[in-house]
């Protein structure tokens, strides 16, 4: 087998799966909708800036963030994108979104009224999304009235624009349940009179989950994330849904061992070897993401099979059993996300064995890993 790229261990990021995601959700919500990519915590691990431009070649029209430094850089690599942040902001942050043109969100008449000042201090608008919480109970005002009167209170102030009002959903990942048509319920009539305000105004509640569950969260725009990357919402498998996931997490054998019978691999002793075995030794660990939770919990693939985990994970390290006989050999390519052969280890899989999400998975990878794009 060929040996390993540079370097202990490496992401691999296909903008081809990524572009070929967009242009899927952008199909399933129609010309009529717009698709905004969220590309927030470095598009979930995946890489903002390549991320964006092949979401944006799928067919996505606007750019998402939580936070004003991603708005900052974002801007450097699209200076016409649409962007938004969506996340709360402090008055410097704020300063840095605007600086960035950045679209803002805003749910309290106090915030609202900073926006107001700051658009006279620099002389030029400052346009701003509503936020309804009509049941997710983070940020957000949850009574309608006292929404509808912020987005008046927007709409009236020559110095602000009301571009948008939007929700998020609290429960569209779980098939069935009937809190999503509540949500909805909430939050349709405040949309509709916040369109009689401004007509102009762009409605939007849905996540990538609401987007592939049901048209009728669509509104003018979904704002799509994990979909994106080719991971499911529903934490079941990418492909039922037609998505193909982005990112390969490998590394190498760096070397093969054999074990007699009691001996132990890793700090803890947490693994001893039944019979005489052969272990392989892979340089990654929990210092570029591999979760130490996966410690005789979890398998990789080598040459095509998958290795069991064997021992407790350490930073930089992590320890697998390889059998009586094998015919690994140092330098073999290590696969822990993505396909080998026959073979394929999913960030669900992986979720699922943490009883976690795979949006933790790849927002997981530490920053130490190296990524390469490719379409």
């Amino acid at each position: 087998m060929s040996g390993p790229e540079p370097g202990r261990a490496w992401a691999r990021i296909d903008t081809g799966a990524v572009e070929a995601n967009a242009g899927a959700l952008k199909r399933a919500v129609g010309e009529g909708v717009e698709l905004c990519a969220v590309v927030k915590a470095d598009a979930y691990g995946h890489g903002a800036a390549p991320c964006a431009a092949a979401a944006m070649r799928g067919g996505a029209t606007r750019l998402a963030v939580a936070a004003a430094a991603e708005a900052e850089e974002l801007r450097q690599h699209f200076p016409e994108a649409p962007l938004f942040v969506m996340g709360a902001l402090s008055e410097r942050d704020l300063s840095r979104a605007l600086d960035a043109g950045a679209e803002v969100a805003v749910w309290r008449e106090g915030f609202r009224a900073l926006c107001s000042r700051m658009a006279a201090q620099r002389g030029e608008s400052v346009r701003l999304h509503v936020k309804h919480d009509s049941g997710m109970g983070r940020l957000g005002e949850r009574d309608p009235e006292l929404v509808l009167g912020l987005a008046r209170a927007c709409a009236e102030d020559d110095g602000l624009e009301l571009a948008g009002a939007w929700t998020h959903f609290a429960i569209a990942d779980e098939l069935g349940d009937p809190f999503l048509d509540e949500q909805l319920e909430a939050f349709a009539p405040v949309a509709e009179r916040v369109r009689e305000l401004a007509p102009g105004a762009i409605v939007h509640a849905a996540n990538s989950a609401a987007t592939l569950r049901d048209p009728r969260t669509h509104f003018d725009m979904v704002r799509c994330g994990v979909a994106l990357y080719g991971m499911d919402p529903f934490q079941g498998d990418p492909a039922e849904r037609g998505l193909a996931p982005a990112l390969e997490l490998r590394s190498y054998v760096a070397d093969v061992k054999r074990f007699p019978a009691g001996a132990s691999a890793g700090y803890g002793r947490s693994w001893r070897a039944e019979a005489e075995t052969w272990v392989g030794v892979l340089p990654i660990g929990y210092g570029d993401g591999v979760r130490r939770a996966l410690s005789n919990n979890g398998e990789v693939l080598v040459r095509g099979r998958r290795r069991p985990i064997v021992g407790t994970i350490s930073m930089d390290n992590l320890t697998l059993d390889l059998g009586p006989e094998t015919d690994v050999e140092p330098g073999d390519e290590a696969v822990l996300i993505g396909p080998q052969g026959e073979e394929r280890i999913r960030a669900e899989e992986l979720a699922a064995a943490l009883e976690t999400i795979n949006y933790e998975i790849t927002c997981g990878v530490s920053p130490r890993v190296p990524r390469s794009h490719a379409r």
